[in-house]
């Protein structure tokens, strides 16, 4: 159960997890910030709370896995692996280098904690179903977590592996599909239409449990809701803002991966900041 003193540390992780992705994002140059920033609370909530893991060991065989399918997102996950612990702070400044720790997608070879490479998008939940496939075959209790956008949900091999996953019966996989209702190009029911997701999911044999994906308590109830889950897969619908915390790029598509300049860092900056006082103060 979520302490009030284990909930203001996941909420105060998420705005940092928000701070970081627009100094990595940063001045005249492209940035999946929308995105990020909407599965913010979720990612605090997993690195924060709910995973097993082990920064001086990220190879701990009895770990939970967390697989960022929508690999573009990987902002969030950067930070939330710095301020774990998994390499120093300071490598955030140096995201995109080339030959850098922190690419543009996540790249298992070059950054400890990540558990595969993804942002060819839809592949993620396959990767998953085989990771957790392979826990149960090492007797292993870990849970496997993979995060989906709903733009993703057009890619086909999704439902092959949602069909697999339920076949399996694997209780031990959790899909967490960041709702934010736009892709790179405009809303999602105008560009292709995937909708509804609840009742997709669960007709592919998934227990669902649907949640506001910026209330920290529940993303935290869902998941232990998950644990008590037996015999099919569970998958936590989230509904999002896409560019949360920033009100000039909040539910827009051109901050899917947009370019900020001077004027936009800065503010980006002090709104966050004011919207992290502003919770703190009243929350």
């Amino acid at each position: 159960m979520l302490d009030s003193n284990q909930q203001a540390r996941i909420e105060d992780l998420a705005w940092k997890i928000r701070y970081h992705i627009i100094e990595m994002t940063g001045v005249g140059k492209a940035g999946h910030i929308g995105g990020s920033c909407s599965a913010a609370d979720i990612v605090a909530a997993l690195y924060g709370w709910k995973m097993k893991h082990d920064p001086q060991n990220p190879h701990w065989p009895e770990r939970d896995r967390f697989v960022m399918s929508k690999g573009h997102a990987a902002l969030a996950q950067y930070a939330a692996l710095a301020a774990c612990g998994y390499f120093p702070e300071a490598e955030l400044r140096h995201v995109k280098k080339l030959n850098g720790m922190l690419q543009g997608h996540p790249d298992l070879r070059r950054t400890p904690g990540i558990e595969a490479n993804s942002g060819s998008l839809g592949q993620g939940l396959s990767i998953g179903v085989g990771m957790a496939l392979g826990l149960r075959l090492d007797h292993l209790e870990s849970k496997v977590f993979v995060m989906l956008g709903d733009g993703e949900l057009a890619e086909g091999q999704v439902w092959e592996a949602a069909m697999a996953a339920a076949n399996f019966k694997l209780d031990n996989l959790v899909g967490l599909l960041d709702c934010n209702r736009i892709q790179a190009t405009g809303e999602i029911a105008q560009r292709f239409n995937t909708y509804p997701f609840t009742e997709k999911w669960q007709a592919f044999g998934w227990q669902v449990i649907e949640i506001d994906g910026h209330d920290v308590a529940a993303v935290c109830a869902a998941l232990e809701q998950a644990d008590q889950v037996s015999g099919r897969p569970t998958m936590i619908v989230a509904h999002t803002v896409k560019g949360k915390g920033i009100p000039f790029a909040e539910n827009t598509a051109a901050y899917h991966n947009g370019i900020l300049t001077e004027d936009l860092y800065r503010q980006a900056l002090v709104d966050l900041e004011q919207k992290r006082r502003d919770e703190t103060c009243c929350g």
